[in-house]
């Protein structure tokens, strides 16, 4: 149980480094919650720092997911209770960092990233779905959004129930951290 426990709050620390945040900080002294759209993610990092903040934001908030990720693989195999856990630590981790007094980003990287090790095929079709959404809509963040609502859907047809639901607690997070815009 101790390990169990540890692994989750793991996640949640590695959660809290906080991509933009640093780049922010290394690149330009400068700190990414007061600039531009004023959030502490790799979209504000792009706009206000510019392409390569970008990149090392996505690197960064894709490490700090994968990381817990394998470790929880590691120790408690394809756990999904564990898994989801450690997951949704992580994601609350990244939206709501202790040491940035709980101001971080919105979460989409961290989902990704998650989907790449517990889901990969819903990546394949996330991007259909993003590809076939700009077609329809040009606002990228509802059709990202959309996109991402992908996976619990295709988890739930695919009958892994409780990925399904793990997929969906973290996308109806994501979805309330972008009310305030973005």
């Amino acid at each position: 149980m101790l390990l169990k426990i540890s692994v989750i709050l793991f996640g949640y620390l590695c959660g809290c480094m906080n991509g933009a945040y640093y780049v922010g900080k290394i690149m330009a002294k400068e700190d990414i919650r007061g600039l531009g759209s004023t959030n502490a993610g790799a979209r504000n990092a792009g706009r206000v720092f510019g392409k390569s903040a970008f990149i090392y934001t996505v690197i960064i908030d894709a490490l700090k997911t994968v990381i817990p990720l394998l470790v929880a693989l590691y120790f408690f195999g394809e756990n999904a209770l564990i898994l989801g856990a450690t997951a949704i630590a992580i994601l609350l981790g990244h939206a709501w960092p202790v040491q940035l007094q709980f101001r971080g980003g919105k979460g989409v990287v961290v989902y990704l990233a998650t989907a790449l090790i517990l889901a990969p095929v819903g990546l394949i079709i996330v991007g259909l779905a993003v590809l076939i959404g700009l077609q329809i809509k040009k606002n990228f963040t509802i059709v990202g959004l959309v996109g991402l609502l992908t996976i619990p859907i295709y988890l739930l047809l695919t009958s892994m129930f409780k990925l399904s639901g793990i997929f969906f607690v973290m996308i109806v997070i994501v979805i309330l951290l972008h009310r305030k815009g973005d």
